[in-house]
């Protein structure tokens, strides 16, 4: 858990420039497991979602146990899966069985309105393994590796909707890899958010980072290996920063007082 006193240069946070947290969440450490970043602007109340971010999927009887136990609600979509609904408003489906891997993180689903240039994109320019196609359902899985947390393309049948909620798909990889990245954008006419720069993080490791825009404006973060591993240590003390820091906002409290409510993005 880190917070920062301004916006980040890269976006890490959205477009927003004010104080602001990120918290990363996950099963393990980030070299061998699918990590989520939760960032939480402060005075934001609440982000119209769209249609980009369409949940994540867990396979994990466990997870399933815990939100029965904890009365969340829960609606079977088909059958052994679950689908649930974070605080937020963002879809998680829970597969009711034992993990079939160290992760129980199984896949990531976005939005796309052409599944076959979004394909084309993924694959062809990114060069991740397509590891199924449904045409009659419009889907795609895709992924680097057997081991790790896949991708889910799947058409929503129109333009995607980002909402007014923030968020991308990062990958390391190793540095030297960034420039030719970078390159390939370049020659293709593909969509650069934020060319090659590096990141600092006071006390840490310095990064670099290129990000990108698919054909639907998903935003996707190649970040430098060597540094990111440094960077993304797990925390003895990530658990007692987080609670540290929720304890100290008491934004809630002050809106309350003064009769306000947080602004929407």
């Amino acid at each position: 858990h880190e917070e920062f006193e301004e916006g980040c240069k890269a976006s890490c946070n959205g477009p927003y420039d004010g104080k602001w947290s990120k918290t990363m969440v996950g099963y393990g450490p980030e070299d061998n497991h699918f990590v989520v970043e939760l960032t939480y602007n402060y005075g934001i109340g609440e982000y119209r979602l769209g249609n980009d971010f369409l949940g994540i999927t867990l396979v994990s009887s466990q997870a399933v146990s815990n939100a029965k136990k904890m009365g969340w609600p829960l609606k079977e979509v088909t059958s052994g899966v679950f689908e649930t609904e974070a605080p937020g408003g963002y879809k998680f489906y829970l597969e009711d069985k034992e993990k079939l891997k160290q992760d129980p993180v199984w896949k990531v689903t976005l939005g796309v309105s052409n599944l076959q240039k979004s394909v084309s994109y993924w694959s062809g320019l990114l060069g991740m393994k397509i590891y199924e196609k449904d045409e009659e359902k419009q889907r795609a899985l895709l992924g680097y590796a057997d081991d790790q947390c896949k991708l889910e393309l799947r058409a929503v049948g129109g333009a995607v909707d980002h909402g007014t909620a923030f968020g991308r798909v990062a990958f390391s990889c190793a540095k030297d890899e960034l420039p030719s990245i970078e390159a390939l954008m370049k020659k293709e006419n593909q969509k650069i958010l934020t060319p090659l720069v590096s990141l600092d993080t006071p006390g840490k490791a310095t990064v670099q980072v290129v990000i990108l825009a698919d054909p639907d404006g998903h935003e996707v973060c190649f970040v430098g290996d060597e540094a990111f591993r440094e960077l993304s240590q797990v925390d003895p003390n990530g658990d007692k920063l987080l609670d540290d820091a929720m304890a100290a906002d008491n934004s809630d409290k002050w809106f309350a007082e003064h009769n306000m409510k947080k602004v929407s993005a």
